[in-house]
């Protein structure tokens, strides 16, 4: 796919969904480190009806890190996973609070010191709090950039450098964001895909449409 075909998707999903943004509730940077650590194989929405009751009880980062294991395991268990994502939430406001002042690092290699955070948590963190181009690859991206003809890579970090490639680096954190709103909506994974109702149907590699190079 061409750079060109590339911003005709970005425009049509921004005038889809102009407003889309994360899905997941925080005030605070750390909050949403934590939030996305609970997102694995979870809801958004129930990792925010679980966070609001974890960021009640330990409102600040110190409190978390000296939370117990135990303490945090019985909050998030709603969320699955819960012993593993306690002790990695645990280690990980430590760290923060010990080695980075309390304060989230505004780099990728930093961030991947910190336990449980992959490139798709960091990049969200870059994109989010710090407004650093960065291209968020779940699985909502990997499905619809590969139906779509934009990559042809499963691997998300292949993925991730492949979409860079194409996407505007200023519009690639919103583009992202609204993936995830098409990915439910409309480009579903569960069943078929409703592409009647498609903004970029006609752009689709799914449909058959051809490049501007004339291959399908």
């Amino acid at each position: 796919m061409t750079k060109k075909q590339a911003s005709h998707i970005v425009d049509s999903l921004e005038s889809i969904y102009p407003d889309a943004v994360c899905s997941l509730e925080y005030e605070e940077p750390w909050q949403l480190l934590i939030a996305v650590r609970l997102s694995a194989q979870c809801t958004d929405a129930r990792v925010n009806n679980v966070t609001k009751i974890l960021f009640e009880k330990f409102p600040t980062l110190q409190s978390l890190a000296d939370a117990s294991v135990e303490e945090i395991a019985e909050i998030i268990k709603p969320c699955g996973l819960y012993k593993i994502k306690a002790r990695n939430i645990k280690e990980t406001c430590r760290v923060l609070c010990c080695d980075f002042g309390g304060v989230l690092p505004n780099n990728m290699e930093a961030l991947l010191t910190l336990p449980g955070v992959g490139r798709k948590t960091a990049n969200l963190i870059l994109g989010d709090i710090y407004g650093i181009p960065a291209v968020v690859c779940d699985t909502h991206c990997i499905r619809i950039t590969n139906r779509l003809g934009m990559i042809n890579v499963i691997d998300p970090h292949k993925a991730e450098l492949s979409l860079k490639e194409l996407l505007p680096p200023e519009r690639s954190n919103d583009f992202c964001h609204r993936l995830v709103y098409h990915g439910r909506d409309v480009c579903t994974a569960r069943t078929k895909p409703y592409c009647d109702r498609c903004c970029v149907s006609n752009i689709c590699a799914r449909n058959g449409v051809e490049d501007e190079k004339g291959k399908k």
